[in-house]
Formats: structure tokens, C-alpha cells, sequence
């Protein structure tokens, strides 16, 4: 049965970024986006982080990673964006209020989008962004406020990152636009094999690494960000071992698949697709740019996806979800809710659970 959906305006402001945090240790939830968090549990009251520098249509805000960087109890966030060519963290100010100071982690080249991932395992998440033009490099933290970098690959990532084992041999491999990387024993030390298996294109960040049909192999799930397009790649393995990769349709009628997310919406104890359409990626230049607008969650039936759409329409009556969005049980009900930043706004999308029977 499809779910039902209350949506909730947040906020007109325009970041494509938000995430979900106890900002205050006060044990609720709240939603940091942009310049401003607002205070849960019904996100009405705003507070200021900072201004941010605008670029255009843009804020140079691509990511919102909560990570508690100096160890003072208080969670920080993680971001960068393409203009300011820099990782980034924003110290939470904690009981004393005021603005959150912002400091450099990296010297990077354009970033289009963040994410973390525990690289080696030890249950720690590490920094990874995704630099098209620039080599891919890990981020971890070895001490309050101190990043210690670990260069993966040398060449240009391209537009697209995902991480997850694709051998089933318990180590995380990295899945770029060109192909995929996989890794050594030793993650910051040893050598990384690249594999040019396949071409993803403009591809989505994430990029994600799921068993989709349950055969016990790891298959990708990815769209594309600037253009139509939403597929998986099944895994194959031969008798000698040998790897391929047969790609799927889910969706090729729809743009700008930038952001997704691999997560049990449902409460069926299954994992489900939620993504939808970036408003205004890229403005008046990517195809399908002049679109409807709207945000899905595809479900696995054993032997494809369908589609179910949470909000689709005419923008200004529908929205998408930014570059980086966010899941989070907001109310305690047990149920997922979206959390969908955009130049269109920020917007709560608060699960209601399945329709009731007729």
C-alpha cells in the first residue's frame, strides 16, 4: 500500500542543503539548512548560523554532515561547495550561541557534493568529496579539529561518487563516474585497482551500492544529475569469476536524479529508493530543467521497481530535494520523514504511514 504524506513549508529560504541534528542536546531533533537551524520539535523557531556567500542561483553550501569535530559534546556539521574550492566544518557554539565559525579542513578544487562513509571499518565515518575535475581524497579524523588526508586515486573523479564492498569481501570500494576502485587491504596505505567496467556519465552523488535483487552480490544504483535518467547496474560473476554489469531502467522519464537515498520508508524490513528531481540543478541549461518537479520513493517488487510519488507537480505546487536531503523520524513514530531542501524551499515531508484500508 502507498504511504500517506503531510507536507510541512520549513522555510522560503533557497539552500540545497539540510540536515538532522540534536543541535542543543536537548534530546529533539533539529533541521540545520543553509544559514539558519530550526529548533524542533516544530522547527518554528530559526536561529542564525551564518551568511553565506551566494554565487547566482547558488549558496556555496553543498553538504550538511554532522560530526562533532572538536569533541566538545556538540555536534558540528561538514559542507563545501563548488565556488569556494574548500571542506569545510562550522563549529556549533554550543550553550553561548551566536554564529558557528567556519574552518578549512582542505584545499580541494570544486566540490560538488560530500558524503561519509567508514572507509576502514572502524566504525568511525570518513570525509569524501566529490571533486569532478580533481583526484579523489579521504578525509578522516585523527584528533580534535585535525583531518589527516589519504589520496585514493590521482586522476579526475568525474561528476559522481558512491561507496560500498562490491566484492563481498568486507572492505569498502569506491564507485566513480568511470568506473570503480577497489580496495586494498590496507585502505591508506596499499594500492587501490581501478576497473574501467562501465560509464556512468553526469552521475548522481551518491552513487549507491545495495544487493537490489537479493542474489548475496552488490549491485549500483544511479542517476543522472544534469539529465534523464535513473538505473541499476546488476552484478554478475561468471564461472571463472569474471564481473559484468547489466544495467536496468527504473526510471529514464525523469531529470535531475542528484541526491538518493537506500532506506526502509515503508517499515516493511526493506530497504526502498527515495530520490527525486533537483530544482534548477543546473538553471535553464540541463534537459528537463523545465520539468514538473517532484520526490519518489521506488520499491523493489523481486523483479523490478514501481514508483511512488510522495509530491509531483507544476513547481510552486510541487518541489523537489535539493543536492542534499535528508531522512529522519522526526516526531518518534517510527516512520522515516523526508527532509527536502531546494531553491524552492525547505520542506518537511512527514511520513503518515500507509493509507487506511477502504
Amino acid at each position: 500500500m502507498p504511504l500517506a504524506w503531510t507536507k510541512v513549508l520549513i522555510s522560503d529560504e533557497r539552500y540545497e542543503s539540510a540536515g538532522v541534528f540534536d543541535v542543543d542536546n536537548d534530546g529533539v531533533l533539529d533541521i540545520v539548512s543553509g544559514g539558519y537551524w530550526y529548533q524542533g520539535p516544530d522547527f518554528k523557531r530559526y536561529h542564525k548560523i551564518a551568511d553565506l556567500p551566494s554565487f547566482g542561483d547558488y549558496y556555496d553550501d553543498f553538504s550538511t554532515i554532522p560530526l562533532d569535530v572538536d569533541g566538545d559534546g556538540y555536534t558540528d556539521f561538514i559542507t563545501g561547495g563548488w565556488w569556494g574550492n574548500t571542506l569545510r566544518w562550522r563549529h556549533n557554539p554550543g550553550p553561548a550561541g551566536g554564529q558557528w565559525t567556519e574552518h578549512v579542513i582542505a584545499e580541494t578544487g570544486n566540490i560538488e557534493s560530500t558524503r561519509a562513509w567508514d572507509v576502514d571499518g572502524d566504525g568511525e565515518l570518513e570525509i569524501v568529496p566529490n571533486t569532478p575535475g580533481a583526484p579523489l581524497v579521504v578525509y578522516k579524523l585523527v584528533e580534535p579539529g585535525q583531518f589527516a588526508s589519504y589520496r585514493i586515486w590521482d586522476k579526475p573523479q568525474g561528476h559522481g561518487l558512491g561507496c560500498g564492498d562490491l566484492t563481498g569481501n568486507g572492505r569498502m570500494d569506491f564507485v566513480l563516474a568511470g568506473g570503480w576502485l577497489e580496495a586494498p587491504n590496507d585502505p591508506w596505505h596499499g594500492e587501490w585497482t581501478f576497473h574501467p567496467d562501465f560509464d556512468l556519465g553526469g552521475a548522481s552523488v551518491p552513487i549507491l551500492v545495495a544487493d537490489v535483487n537479493g542474489d548475496g552480490l552488490a549491485d549500483i544504483i544511479v542517476g543522472q544529475g544534469h539529465g534523464y535518467g535513473l538505473d541499476w547496474l546488476e552484478q554478475r560473476l561468471d564461472g571463472d569469476g569474471r564481473r559484468t554489469w547489466i544495467r536496468h531502467a527504473i526510471d529514464p522519464y525523469n531529470s535531475q536524479y542528484h541526491d538518493m537515498r537506500w532506506a526502509d520508508i515503508d517499515g516493511d524490513g526493506q530497504c526502498e529508493l527515495v530520490t527525486g528531481k533537483r530544482y534548477r540543478a543546473h538553471p535553464r541549461m540541463d534537459p528537463g530543467d523545465f520539468d514538473d518537479v517532484g520526490i519518489y520513493y521506488f520499491k523493489w517488487t523481486g523483479e523490478s521497481f514501481i514508483k511512488q510519488v510522495i509530491d509531483y507537480g507544476p513547481v510552486r505546487q510541487a518541489t523537489g530535494c535539493g543536492i542534499y536531503f535528508d531522512l529522519a523520524d522526526l516526531r518518534g513514530t517510527g516512520r522515516l520523514d523526508v527532509i527536502a531542501p531546494g531553491k524552492d524551499g525547505l520542506y518537511v515531508f512527514f511520513n503518515e504511514g500507509q493509507f487506511p484500508q477502504p
